[in-house]
């Protein structure tokens, strides 16, 4: 962390970064620990799709250390089969899961299906779940459908301080950059619509400014590169934290 600023990547157990940023002979268990050596921060991008087993979170929760944090992404159970709707169930599963790292836990990230409309009331009953069960977590959203991209959405989220994704990837998604609570959480997933691509230092420059003038009206400021191809996520990650030094 850098004066309230996180940087890390989306993700970590990625085969094509041996020999780009893992040694060649590190064996796949020990990326996660090469990983924090490194930064101080992560998202966890994985959960998504599957959950981890209990096992596998509480041996995290002997590997990371008191000053790490591990963003969460949101399963799609809820955020893409569930629809936000009915999923009280398979919140608490996934809440529950993770509480052995409560302490080391950062923002909650909902990822939204491209296909899924604002609907004041659907994110309203979802925003109260979260406010009245799980209050002592941060969650922030990513919609990615243009519906969500107006003020009644964005005061909605002020309203239950959920924190908005502003998601920059070069325009294959909509982004708006909004502050809607006391996070400011940002998504790099390439600038030439692919992960395959990487940001200049002119466009990380460019971003370090806003990031600064963020920081300076004191909200924490996540930011996760998902540009995971060729390494592009490593390579950005540290050139912005050099930039914000």
């Amino acid at each position: 962390m850098t004066n309230g600023v996180y940087i890390g990547t989306s993700g970590w157990s990625y085969k094509h970064w041996k020999g780009l940023f893992y040694p060649e002979k590190m064996p796949a268990g020990k990326y996660l620990e090469y990983y924090i050596s490194q930064f101080g921060c992560a998202e966890l991008n994985a959960s998504f799709y599957r959950l981890p087993t209990e096992k596998t979170v509480e041996n995290w929760s002997k590997l990371i250390p008191r000053n790490f944090r591990l963003a969460v992404k949101l399963s799609r159970q809820i955020t893409h089969y569930k629809r936000l709707k009915d999923s009280e169930d398979e919140l608490k599963t996934f809440i529950d899961l993770f509480r052995p790292l409560h302490d080391r836990i950062g923002p909650i990230l909902v990822q939204l299906p491209p296909s899924l409309k604002y609907d004041n009331n659907t994110a309203e009953s979802f925003y109260k779940v979260l406010k009245t069960d799980y209050s002592t977590f941060k969650f922030v959203i990513e919609a990615r459908h243009q519906s969500w991209f107006v003020e009644e959405a964005f005061g909605l989220a002020r309203e239950y301080k959920i924190g908005w994704t502003i998601a920059e990837s070069g325009g294959r998604y909509p982004r708006e950059d909004v502050v809607t609570s006391d996070i400011v959480y940002i998504r790099f997933h390439g600038p030439g619509k692919s992960k395959t691509t990487g940001y200049t230092e002119n466009e990380l420059s460019d971003w370090a400014k806003k990031i600064r003038s963020w920081a300076d009206k004191k909200p924490e400021v996540w930011v996760f590169f998902n540009n995971d191809g060729e390494g592009h996520a490593i390579m950005n990650a540290r050139s912005l934290t050099d930039l914000l030094k």
